[in-house]
């Protein structure tokens, strides 16, 4: 049953179809996408290859990661994906407060991670993970794994850092109900959030249980 509330009109100028608007709006988006893919891509690239030329350097500098964090946060992220894909299946069927309530769940998770991180940030630092004259693994290819491991990990979180801000704009919107659900900023938001979740299914392998087995 929908809610009996008059939504504003979610087409702008110069789009004469909805259809057309959403098509355009998810289509500029994957390219986005693509972009932020590519640059991704590169660091895993470079991540690789100096990977295979200090295998057990690197192995050595995985093990000392923080696993417990990684996987928590891998939990957390996971879910964020399934909080926000029900945010965009209540807005497809009109439900404006149950919209609001994924999409909030969705942000609220999306802090959790942001918190989760800093403390393992912290751990990271109080054990002198951090490539420089104070290293603890010493002056090896470990530091190569660690700096790679700051540079992809502080990236990513400030690309979540910015899918929680849009999600918390979203939320803002639908609870004084300036937002149509029929709006394709819900979609858009969501193909962000799952791009941040996928770099992170690829992170947690690669940066915390390489070396472990």
């Amino acid at each position: 049953m929908t809610e009996a509330v008059s939504f504003p009109d979610p087409l702008r100028e110069p789009w004469r179809s909805l259809t057309r608007q959403r098509q355009a709006a998810t289509l500029g988006m994957w390219f986005f996408l693509m972009s932020e893919m590519l640059f991704f891509g590169a660091l895993f690239m470079a991540f690789s290859f100096s990977r295979v030329l200090s295998p057990e350097a690197f192995a050595e500098g995985a093990r000392h990661t923080e696993i417990a964090y990684g996987a928590a946060n891998t939990v957390v992220l996971v879910t964020s994906s399934l909080t926000i894909t029900l945010a965009v299946r209540a807005a497809d069927l009109l439900q404006r407060k149950l919209t609001g309530v994924f999409l909030a769940m969705t942000a609220g998770l999306g802090v959790l991670f942001l918190i989760i991180k800093g403390f393992e940030y912290r751990a990271d630092l109080e054990q002198h993970l951090f490539p420089g004259a104070n290293f603890a693994l010493g002056h090896n290819a470990a530091q190569i794994f660690w700096a790679f491991y700051w540079a992809m990990t502080g990236i990513h979180a400030i690309h979540l850092a910015i899918g929680v801000a849009l999600v918390l704009r979203l939320v803002w919107l639908v609870r004084r109900n300036r937002i149509s659900p029929r709006s394709p900023q819900f979609e858009v938001a969501s193909l962000y959030w799952h791009l941040v979740d996928a770099f992170w299914i690829v992170l947690f392998p690669v940066l915390y249980v390489a070396g472990r087995g």
